[in-house]
């Protein structure tokens, strides 16, 4: 759902709770909670988020992950290889990992929160992640 106002990079600058449900097919839902901060580096936003990823029958366990975001709202892999492009009024974005399709979408409707869905489909992966953020 698109909006009225595009998100520039230094709208996501700060910190922000995060719950992510990871859902299988054929397997039951994973969850993540914690906190995402986008933190100014060299003229871009450096994305960090943490938390505990608690997967039915283990125990649950830390989580981060980080990536680099740009002015442009390209999103990148700490490796610096291209991951994504964020549309600046929320839509759809696409990633591939031979052979993995990703197909993401962003929601801005609920700004200063938004969600972010992504549908991940290959020979050996099957599962919808659906991520929501809220300012702290």
């Amino acid at each position: 759902m698109p909006t009225s106002e595009p998100r520039r990079l230094a709208d996501f600058e700060g910190r922000w709770s995060l719950v992510r449900s990871i859902v299988h097919d054929h397997a039951p839902e994973a969850r993540f909670e914690g906190e995402a901060f986008w933190a100014p580096d060299a003229g871009r936003l450096i994305y960090r988020e943490s938390g505990v990823l608690t997967v039915p029958g283990q125990p649950p366990m830390q989580a981060e992950r980080s990536y680099h975001w740009h002015h442009d709202l390209s999103v990148h892999f700490d490796d610096g290889r291209f991951f994504h492009k964020v549309p600046p009024a929320g839509g759809a974005t696409e990633h591939w990992c031979d052979p993995d399709s990703y197909a993401g979408r962003y929601d801005f409707s609920g700004w200063p929160g938004f969600e972010v869905t992504w549908q991940v489909s290959g020979p050996r992966k099957s599962y919808r992640m659906r991520s929501l953020y809220r300012r702290l």
